[in-house]
C-alpha cells in the first residue's frame, strides 16, 4: 500500500509501504479520510514521535471501510467507522483496536467523520473528565478557531457552560461566534489575562501556555482547574505560587495520545454515549476548513503552519 512518509529533509512523500498486519481484537480500515492535528507537525519536526507499535508516518484520526474484524467484535466488513490513532492516518488502510472505532454518525460524510476522533476526544478528555465542567461553569479555550477549538467550544456549550476564546483575527472572531463563544479575546490587540480577570474561568483548556500561563492563573475562579495540552507559545512560564495555592487551583498537565488503549476505548465510548445524538442531528457541527487528496500533505500542513484555517483541514483517498 501507499503512505504519507517523512525523509530525512522533512518532506512528506507518497511512498509504498507495507501493508499492515491485524492482530488479536484489531481491524483493519481502507482509509477513506484522516484530517490533520498539530501533533502531525510536531511529528514531522521530529518532536512528537508515534507511541511503540504503531506507523512511523503521522496521522491520529480516520474514517473509512472496515475490511477486516474481530469474528467476535463489534464490526463486520463493509462498516462505516471513525478511529482515533496513536499514527499512521495518512494512508490506504490501518490497523486500529477494535474498541478505538466509532460508528460514523449518521448523515456525515467521511471527510467529516475524520475530523471527529482526535479533537472531539481531546475536547471531552479535557472538559469533561479532567476539567470536571459542570453546567455554569465558565470555560476557556485557546485557538477557538483551530479544529480542536471548534470541538471544544461545541461541547461546552452543548453542556451548558459559558465560553471565552481567544482567536487571531477578526475572520476568526466571526466563525468562532457562529459556533456560539460568549466572550471572544483577540490576542492581537488584547491583553487575555485582563479580558479573563473579567471572566473568572473554573475550567481551561490550554494549548499555548508560555508567558502568559502566570498572569492568567492569577484570574482563575478559586478551585479552578487549568489544563494545559500543548506549549504552543512556550514550555516556560513563572507562576505565583502563593497565590496559586492559597486559591485552591489545579494545574493539570494533559495528553491524549500518550493514554493507554484500554483508557482511550474509554473515552471514545463516553463521547459515543454524550454526543453522537447531537453530531447525528446537526446540534454539533463538524465544520471543515478544507479538503485536499492524500498526495497534497504537504500543502495541507502548510494551512496548520500558517495558522489560516478554520475549523479542520482533511486528506481524502485517491480515486
Amino acid at each position: 500500500m501507499k503512505a504519507v512518509i517523512i525523509d530525512n529533509e522533512k518532506h512528506l512523500l507518497w511512498s509504498e509501504v507495507p501493508d499492515p498486519v491485524t492482530r488479536e481484537n484489531e481491524i483493519l480500515v481502507e482509509v477513506h479520510a484522516t484530517a490533520l492535528n498539530r501533533a502531525d507537525l510536531m511529528q514531522r519536526e521530529g518532536n512528537y514521535p508515534p507511541p511503540p507499535g504503531w506507523p512511523e508516518w503521522p496521522g491520529l484520526e480516520v474514517a473509512g471501510i472496515v475490511l477486516e474484524a474481530p469474528a467476535h467484535s463489534r464490526w463486520k466488513v463493509g462498516d462505516k467507522v471513525c478511529a482515533l490513532l496513536g499514527g499512521g492516518g495518512y494512508a490506504e488502510k490501518v490497523v486500529v483496536p477494535a474498541d478505538m472505532a466509532l460508528p460514523i454518525p449518521e448523515g456525515l460524510s467521511m471527510a467529516e467523520a475524520a475530523a471527529i476522533p482526535e479533537a472531539f476526544a481531546t475536547s471531552y478528555l479535557n472538559l469533561c473528565l479532567e476539567g470536571g465542567m459542570d453546567k455554569g461553569d465558565t470555560v476557556f479555550i485557546q485557538a477557538g478557531a483551530s479544529g480542536l477549538g471548534m470541538a471544544a467550544i461545541q461541547l461546552a456549550k452543548a453542556l451548558g457552560a459559558k465560553v471565552v476564546t481567544t482567536v487571531g483575527s477578526e475572520d476568526k472572531e466571526r466563525f468562532v461566534q457562529e459556533l456560539g463563544a460568549d466572550v471572544i479575546i483577540n490576542r492581537k490587540n488584547e491583553v487575555i489575562a485582563e479580558v479573563l480577570a473579567k471572566h473568572p474561568v473554573d475550567v481551561a483548556m490550554d494549548c499555548v501556555a508560555g508567558p502568559n500561563l502566570g498572569p492568567c492563573l492569577e484570574t482563575m475562579a478559586r478551585g479552578g482547574r487549568w489544563i494545559v495540552i500543548a506549549t504552543l507559545g512556550s514550555p516556560m512560564s513563572e507562576l505565583n505560587m502563593l497565590d496559586f495555592f492559597k486559591r485552591g487551583v489545579k494545574l493539570i498537565g494533559s495528553t491524549l495520545r500518550s493514554r493507554s488503549t484500554e483508557m482511550k476505548a474509554e473515552i471514545l465510548k463516553g463521547l459515543e454515549e454524550r454526543f453522537w445524538p447531537a453530531l447525528a442531528s446537526g446540534e454539533i457541527k463538524v465544520l471543515i476548513h478544507a479538503t485536499l487528496p492524500m498526495t497534497e500533505a504537504e500543502a495541507a500542513h502548510a494551512i496548520l503552519e500558517r495558522q489560516e484555517n478554520l475549523g479542520k483541514v482533511v486528506l481524502t483517498r485517491l480515486q
